[in-house]
């Protein structure tokens, strides 16, 4: 053993241990890049030193207002500047940032907030009607709003509420940022719908936020000063942890609050962007632009997907436009993408379609993950022979802590020592994951996750409905829509639009049925609804 039996004044101290966070990320950025751009919005720009100093004066503000350390900060906010600056400035005073879903229904979002117990909420005007609705649902105190006005996209401030930039101005731009004292404190809270209809909250760590942030950089082959997008909605995992990791870059975020392919185009044309990710939805509004809003630029843009296993058909057009795309694959639990079609060289000589059907893969793990298989039910590992199915199981660093104030759901996902992802999948002979289905029957409808269990739920509170089955049907725009097949009670009469209409009054437009079938459904001798036969229908039908 030698030496290593006496490490007597080897502990861990100041000068060098310092516990993994993205905050150190822009502290940096603000001395090694303080000219450079950080953000663009409509016709804004804002300097490293610049976005430094308002995450500052935010940060200050909100412990002006009462925020401490593990409380929460939540928002409900498009991707505007506004996003991108609570994703440090909320963590910079020792809280836990809650970005919540926009396109959630009232129900939801009050649960969220009473789950989450919010201290204090920013609110995107446009959204101050959901947030208010939400507010006086609630059972427990409600948390304060901050509005934040978008006079430029059509959304002045009420005037009801204290609005983002008056707040921000009361800040002390010298305020000391309250950093981790355990890489493992909490960073972020997201929610999830998973598997069943109320959502559950999945706890990020700073280490694996960190871990995320730089593993990134490895697997997309960034550089110096990447110009990226930010389409995934930072309420997705926190936009992939995106915005935390440009700073590591001197990178500049351009925001874009509405998903248009002439704002895509046009953001790539006048500022250059280099990078983005985005649901396979987006791919599809890349492809199928109209010729007067594809503006030319002479650069490849390099674009993470996933959400959905994009078609083979979709990723063939759209590298012809310019575009390199590379198949990712996540959850929630793991901070957003672990997994990624890692293309090998010697593919470069297969035909197209070959090419396509590859980056349709699921691929490999992140050098930040430790392990990401196959495995059977008993945990042991699948024949990799692109025919054998299994769940797709992993370990590694950014793995969520746990699901809040649920150990069971926590203890259960953790069973075997791996994080179950529920998701079914194929391995082939060189380890490339590939998935094959969704476990539990979740529906993935523009890169958003929707429980048919929920939706059940709805439609069987219509009186006229006896059972009721919900699937996913396959779909141009939105890759998956839900579609309902409903058996009626004896006599009771109602038509399609009617059971759409009645969804979507308690649902979110997303989760909402886009088809119903009227028919008996298929069952087994003990009466369980046989779905894969709907799936099939569903199929034919689309």
């Amino acid at each position: 053993m030698g030496w290593l039996q006496d490490e007597r004044g080897l502990e861990k101290r100041a000068a060098n241990y310092v516990p993994l966070t993205p905050l150190s990320h822009l502290r940096r950025a603000a001395k090694v890049f303080p000219k450079k751009t950080a953000l663009v919005y409509q016709d804004k720009e804002t300097t490293y030193a610049d976005y430094h100093t308002r995450v500052t004066r935010m940060a200050s503000a909100l412990v002006g207002m009462g925020v401490k350390p593990g409380d929460v900060v939540a928002t409900l906010l498009p991707n505007i500047p506004a996003q991108v600056e609570a994703h440090f400035a909320v963590p910079a005073t020792g809280a836990v940032l809650n970005t919540i879903n926009i396109r959630l229904d009232v129900a939801t979002v009050a649960y969220i907030f009473d789950h989450g117990e919010a201290k204090v909420v920013l609110v995107d005007t446009q959204f101050m009607d959901l947030a208010e609705a939400a507010i006086d649902a609630m059972q427990g105190d409600a948390p304060k709003i901050i509005e934040v006005a978008d006079a430029g996209a059509g959304f002045p401030a009420t005037g009801r509420y204290p609005e983002y930039e008056e707040v921000l101005s009361t800040g002390d731009a010298d305020f000391n940022w309250i950093m981790p004292e355990d890489e493992w404190e909490s960073l972020a809270l997201n929610y999830t719908s998973g598997t069943t209809g109320r959502p559950k909250g999945v706890v990020y760590h700073h280490r694996g936020a960190y871990l995320m942030t730089m593993g990134t950089v490895i697997s997309w082959r960034m550089t110096l000063n990447p110009k990226f997008l930010a389409i995934v909605p930072l309420f997705h995992c926190n936009g992939w942890n995106h915005s935390w990791m440009m700073p590591v870059l001197g990178g500049t975020v351009v925001c874009c609050r509405d998903i248009t392919p002439n704002a895509i185009y046009d953001a790539i044309a006048d500022h250059g962007v280099t990078h983005f990710g985005g649901a396979p939805i987006v791919l599809n509004l890349i492809v199928n632009a109209p010729e007067d809003s594809r503006r030319p630029f002479d650069h490849t843009v390099e674009v993470f997907t996933a959400g959905a296993p994009p078609a083979a058909a979709t990723l063939a057009a759209i590298e012809k436009l310019g575009f390199n795309v590379t198949q990712v694959y996540g959850l929630t639990e793991t901070y957003g993408h672990v997994t990624e079609c890692l293309w090998d060289g010697d593919w470069d000589t297969m035909a197209p379609d070959e090419k396509a059907s590859i980056k349709a893969q699921q691929g490999v793990a992140f050098p930040m993950m430790e392990d990401i298989t196959v495995v059977s039910s008993d945990m042991t590992q699948i024949p990799q022979d692109g025919q054998a199915t299994g769940e797709i199981v992993m370990r590694g660093n950014s793995v969520m802590k746990g699901y809040l104030k649920n150990p069971e759901a926590t203890e259960e996902a953790f069973a075997g020592g791996y994080f179950h992802s529920g998701d079914i999948a194929l391995q082939h002979p060189n380890s490339y994951i590939q998935i094959a289905d969704r476990a539990k029957d979740i529906i993935i409808s523009g890169g958003e996750n929707v429980s048919s269990v929920e939706v059940e739920g709805i439609l069987m509170h219509h009186p006229a409905v006896s059972l009721c089955a919900v699937v996913a049907k396959p779909d141009d725009k939105w890759g998956e829509v839900p579609c309902a097949f409903v058996e009626l009670k004896d006599g009771a009469e109602v038509t399609d639009k009617e059971l759409i209409a009645f969804a979507r009054e308690r649902l979110a437009g997303f989760k909402t049925p886009k088809m119903v079938v009227f028919q008996e459904l298929p069952k087994t001798s003990t009466g369980k609804i046989q779905k894969f036969e709907l799936r099939t229908q569903a199929k034919e039908m689309a």
